[in-house]
């Protein structure tokens, strides 16, 4: 219910006060399971998109934004559960697993799940190779991935903002990529990492950012 309240509420105002430019949203399903596979810019990436997408959109995002105190830490852990994000402990042992668990039952209910295949916040602005769960996911499912570009939510709101700015933002939604070609492969190293590849190039050819062919690092864990 809380999530319609949103829908109908924070998105249109949202749109009103920030104008996103929207492309390629008839390539979003309208219903039944779907991956978004996108590139990770700001904080706020994970409240555009389903905003945007016209889905309620499940994000795995750290348990401690829905165990704040403060008046603005439940709010924010307050919209992020209305938009269907699920807590997860991170850090722990068997985290990625249970991680791909919970993006499995969310698929297998026929819902949409939001991944960021490079693992964090590009805080260089490239586009950094990507992780294999994305295709673990795709590959195990069935599920479709719409590639999605985000441009601009860097500006939006960056590092260390409280709130966002009014700054030019576009999200590009790209074709559906289907990999059942490859079903009963899921265990291949190989299909996985061909299958991240192709969904990561689907990514940089909407977002027109720099590849680079290596994890991305941030500063303390180098």
């Amino acid at each position: 219910m809380l999530y319609d309240v949103i829908r109908r509420t924070l998105a249109p105002a949202g749109k009103l006060i920030y104008r996103p430019t929207v492309v390629g949203l008839a390539n979003v399903p309208r219903s039944g399971p779907v991956i978004f596979a996108a590139n990770h810019l700001s904080f706020i990436d994970s409240f555009v998109i389903p905003l945007v997408a016209q889905r309620q959109v499940a994000f795995l995002a750290k348990s401690e934004y829905f165990h704040g105190r403060s008046p603005r830490q439940r709010l924010v852990g307050a919209v992020l559960g209305a938009l269907g994000h699920v807590p997860v402990e991170r850090g722990k042992g068997r985290a990625s697993l249970a991680a791909l668990d919970v993006a499995t039952e969310v698929l297998e209910a026929g819902g949409a799940f939001g991944i960021y295949p490079e693992g964090t916040r590009s805080l260089d602005g490239r586009l950094h190779r990507g992780h294999t769960g994305v295709a673990q996911l795709t590959l195990t499912t069935g599920a479709p991935v719409v590639p999605v570009a985000l441009i601009g939510t860097d500006r939006m709101m960056p590092v260390g903002a409280r709130l966002p700015r009014r700054r030019p933002v576009t999200i590009r939604f790209g074709t559906p990529l289907d990999f059942t070609r490859y079903e009963g492969l899921a265990d291949s190293p190989a299909v996985r990492r061909s299958v991240t590849d192709e969904i990561m190039y689907a990514i940089l050819d909407l977002s027109g950012q720099e590849y680079v062919d290596e994890y991305h690092k941030r500063p303390d864990a180098a």
